[in-house]
């Protein structure tokens, strides 16, 4: 298939149209950046690539890095990461408070915020530097070490980080962050922060598409079971509540940021990461979900 081709003339459609939507600005430091940036870059499993536009601009990857979060966490702990926090769809926004109250303090998923606090405090009690660990394990599965952390963008995020504190709190409240809340805050807001490109997300992301799931090191990432969870947790969770919209028009597993990044995967056979920063009411690219839905569809690569 000629990949190149196909992305080429998707790009050009959608760049020809409006981009509806509005950058994050309840973040300071992503309103600052160029709304009008755009760019994808796809990786096979056989390792070809393919991009245009801004494909190797580094932005911010915000709620992406849950993934990298959750699959270091299932590394290091297996099915124990189940006894607190669950697997379901939330139908709510990623920050809500109020499903923890009717959930007894066990987060719907570990993508919604609350569920990657917890992932977060599992990550501070199992290793003894997780800020630098956290970062090592991106750089390892990526086989970038230029990758890192942004500063600014984590101390813009703890400035108006006020409904995760009291999440995080809240989560104390009921026993499940075992560690002090300020420190679990602290590599959250860290891990938020993650800056890579286009072309870094999708040779990161291989790890979950090769059926082996190995890095292209040949380095096992983790077992076929985790691997099939951590996938099917993306597919039904990765857009928080429109989740079920993203299956519904891409059909494949993948997850969003509000920093615009979008990173979508068909096991067996590509990653395919798309960063363009106007979001959709719902927090999602408005340019990513369009190209993705466009992509499947001209490719007939859905999974379903």
């Amino acid at each position: 298939m000629n990949y190149q081709e196909i992305i080429d003339e998707i790009y050009e459609e959608i760049k020809s149209t409006d981009d509806i939507g509005n950058v994050a600005s309840i973040i300071p430091e992503l309103a600052q950046i160029d709304p009008d940036q755009f760019g994808v870059h796809l990786t096979t499993v056989d390792n070809r690539e393919f991009g245009i536009g801004e494909w190797g601009t580094k932005f911010s990857i915000q709620s992406i890095s849950k993934v990298f979060a959750l699959s270091q966490a299932y590394k290091l702990v297996g099915d124990q990461i189940w006894k607190r926090v669950d697997v379901e769809p939330s139908g709510s926004p990623f920050n809500s408070l109020v499903q923890l109250e009717t959930n007894n303090g066990t987060p719907r998923n570990p993508f919604m915020n609350a569920g990657a606090m917890v992932v977060c405090d599992i990550l501070i009690t199992q290793l003894k530097d997780p800020v630098e660990r956290f970062l090592s394990f991106i750089r390892e599965i990526a086989l970038n070490s230029g990758i890192n952390y942004s500063k600014k963008i984590a101390k813009s995020e703890k400035s108006v980080g006020y409904r995760n504190i009291a999440l995080c709190n809240y989560l104390k409240s009921f026993g499940n962050i075992d560690n002090e809340p300020d420190q679990v805050l602290d590599f959250y807001f860290n891990i938020y922060s993650i800056e890579m490109s286009c072309q870094e997300l999708s040779n990161a992301f291989i790890y979950l598409a090769n059926d082996d799931f190995r890095t292209s090191e040949n380095r096992q990432v983790l077992t076929m079971s985790q691997a099939k969870r951590v996938n099917a947790i993306m597919q039904t969770c990765g857009f928080y509540d429109e989740s079920g919209e993203f299956a519904f028009r891409v059909g494949l597993p993948g997850k969003s940021g509000v920093g615009g990044g979008i990173i979508a995967i068909h096991p067996d056979k590509y990653c395919i990461a798309v960063w363009s920063p106007k979001l959709n009411e719902k927090g999602n690219s408005y340019r990513g979900m369009r190209f993705l839905e466009l992509f499947t569809t001209k490719t007939e690569s859905s999974i379903f």
